[in-house]
């Protein structure tokens, strides 16, 4: 059996990207007796970015029973918070010593950060913090501490799992082999969701449609959609992002009906009623769940606690054999 591992930033409220690029394939995977699963809700990385109690608290909830209203099963899959297992900071501290620092000044987030800064006439480390730069080492804790297999990541994650994978074989080589050298699960049928104005659903562009606000919040931005000013009756190119997220709410046989009606000529305002409908029928019952979880806060304490306690005994066992290895046991 192979163990599988993600986690999820609780830095804002989950959009229908989350869902269905990385939650919903990580609930799959999880149905499968292949795979022993640990998911997690990664509140330590959050800090890089929330400001206060109040958003952690908030934000951190909201995944949490996202997951939970999304038919995660606690039963079938080990589902924990971050800050919960310390033996993963322990862990991170004993992995700085084995990462060069060029491989820090490779991470992506960090040259964004560089390269932004030049372009502004900056400083090139402005308002970069060390939990930015030290990010991808404290990513790599979370995966080797539970001698995870495999990581479900989005092409532009890859780098993340190839500098886990640098970092675990530095440690081997420097210690000898105690440490699995993970790989990247890439869903390559798992595109890109495009956002309400036609580029990649994100909350850095505030394109995103939340998945569970309520059906107000939800039609009103389906209305936000940006579309081309093709009048009704005018045929609409199916390439359009209406279509798209239309597509991930029904069945093959209602997305080619759609299509259908828009190369006939349906209006971009029926259109978007008809999106806000399918989506809204799809969504409702989460919803409900969602909103049940929210409401009981403690009964998700109670099913993270319990995840914790099951993902310390693997931690445990792992940072052990990691302690023997640089003889601090």
């Amino acid at each position: 059996m192979k163990r599988v591992l993600t986690g999820i930033k609780p830095t804002g409220y989950a959009h229908i990207g989350n869902y269905f690029g990385a939650i919903k394939p990580a609930i799959e995977l999880s149905k499968h007796d292949d795979y022993e699963c640990f998911y997690f809700i990664a509140d330590y990385h959050a800090l890089t970015t929330l400001n206060s109690k109040a958003e952690m608290k908030e934000y951190f909830y909201n995944i949490a029973c996202t997951w939970l209203a999304c038919g995660l099963d606690p039963k079938k899959v080990v589902f924990y918070r971050q800050s919960d297992i310390k033996e993963d900071f322990e862990l991170n501290w004993i992995l700085c010593n084995v990462t060069p620092k060029g491989l820090m000044n490779r991470a992506h987030a960090y040259k964004a950060c560089v390269e932004k800064n030049e372009a502004n006439g900056l400083d090139r480390d402005d308002k970069v913090n060390m939990g930015l730069y030290n990010y991808p080492i404290l990513m790599s804790a979370d995966i080797m501490l539970f001698d995870a297999d495999y990581v479900p990541v989005g092409l532009d994650q890859k780098q993340h799992i190839e500098i886990a994978r640098d970092i675990a074989h530095n440690f081997n080589i420097k210690y000898g082999e105690t440490l699995k050298e993970p790989m990247e699960y890439i869903d390559e049928n798992n595109n890109t969701l495009v956002g309400l104005d036609g580029r990649k659903m994100s909350k850095s562009y505030n394109n995103t449609i939340r998945l569970f606000g309520d059906e107000n919040e939800l039609k009103k931005a389906i209305f936000r959609v940006v579309t081309d000013s093709r009048l009704p009756g005018e045929p609409k190119d199916v390439d359009c992002t209406v279509n798209k997220l239309y597509k991930l709410f029904v069945s093959e046989s209602e997305a080619k009906e759609f299509e259908e009606d828009l190369l006939k000529g349906l209006g971009w305002g029926d259109a978007k009623k008809r999106l806000f409908e399918v989506a809204n029928r799809y969504l409702s019952p989460m919803r409900e769940k969602f909103n049940y979880y929210m409401a009981h806060k403690k009964e998700v304490d109670a099913i993270l606690d319990a995840g914790a306690e099951k993902a310390r005994i693997v931690a445990r066992k792992v940072l052990r054999r990691v302690r023997k290895a640089i003889g601090a046991e």
